[in-house]
């Protein structure tokens, strides 16, 4: 009878996998390959862990993640400043991959942090277009700032690329919407989504690739994914300003330019905003404020597949 709860932690890297279980100690290292993953995934269906811990490390988790996840084992993808932050508070200064793994597990063990389900290969897809696009505009942003200051010879070569980036810019916008009119889901959350005041293709496309736990939280967690929750600082007689921390920053950066402009023509954020500016709230504080309504109205909005009206928001 299997009685003693396993942790397993797996300490990521482009060719390994360094893996610990706890609380046996036992420790192992595979190749992050096919065969290597392949090994792994049915050792750890055998032993039946409690919880499987990895960290996200730009993209050479995901395979492991995804074989997990079919094999129909506890995994959780965590935040790797969490995880040094717990190795630090337990003395665990030195930093090696099988010492990394050995942390994983103990952090699965102490903290539990909660099973989600990971995206699925169309929505990893529709992620790195919009990852694609991102740099795309930071690249002819850049192009551009040079153009001011370089020499008419070279001017000619930067102005070449800058037309072939947004030559390039346009084709990841076409393949973005393609893919998301592919999926009858993706269709009918754009649709809602645009339904709006000022929210336009580019946040929706990033909502729905950044953000596809949108409709299935709560208004509070749904907050804190984003990084809209506040956080209290206070400590005795000191009483700290709240301070949002954490969260997806590409879906708070499209949902602040969202934000700006619903202020503006958005006539429940426009007047929401207006009453915290009135009662003498900061501009950051203000807008936080109405990132974090806006986001709550959107999650409600594609909960109930509803578009926009003040009759649904009195309701919702």
């Amino acid at each position: 009878m299997k009685d003693t709860l396993i942790f397993v932690g797996i300490d990521v890297s482009k060719a390994r996998l360094d893996v610990e279980t706890r609380p046996t100690g036992e420790k192992e290292s595979v190749a992050n390959d096919k065969a290597g993953i392949k090994a792994l995934v049915k050792r750890l269906a055998q032993l039946q862990p409690t919880l499987i811990v990895l960290e996200a490390t730009g993209g050479y988790e995901r395979q492991l993640a995804q074989a997990l996840v079919r094999a129909e084992l506890p995994v959780v993808v965590v935040n790797p400043r969490q995880v040094r932050d717990f190795a630090k508070a337990t003395g665990q200064l030195a930093k090696t991959d099988s010492i990394d793994a050995g942390v994983l597990a103990h952090f699965g063990q102490a903290v539990r942090p909660e099973v989600r389900s990971l995206p699925d290969q169309v929505t990893l897809e529709l992620r790195a277009l919009t990852a694609r696009r991102r740099q795309i505009i930071e690249m002819i942003v850049a192009e551009r700032n040079r153009l001011a200051m370089t020499s008419k010879a070279v001017g000619k070569r930067i102005v070449a690329h800058i037309r072939w980036l947004e030559q390039e810019l346009e084709r990841a916008n076409q393949d973005l919407d393609q893919s998301i009119r592919q999926s009858p889901i993706w269709k009918e959350n754009q649709e809602v989504l645009l339904s709006t005041p000022s929210i336009g293709p580019v946040t929706s496309r990033t909502l729905i690739a950044e953000l596809p736990e949108l409709g299935t939280l709560n208004r509070k967690q749904i907050s804190a994914l984003v990084g809209l929750a506040p956080f209290t600082r206070d400590s005795g007689t000191l009483k700290g300003r709240r301070m949002i921390w954490g969260g997806r920053a590409p879906v708070r950066s499209a949902l602040y330019m969202a934000t700006l402009v619903a202020t503006r023509r958005n006539s429940v954020i426009r007047d929401f905003y207006k009453r915290l500016i009135a009662n003498g709230k900061l501009f950051k504080v203000a807008m936080v404020a109405c990132m974090r309504k806006l986001i709550t109205i959107l999650n409600s909005m594609i909960k109930h597949k509803t578009h926009w009206s003040e009759s649904f928001l009195k309701t919702a």
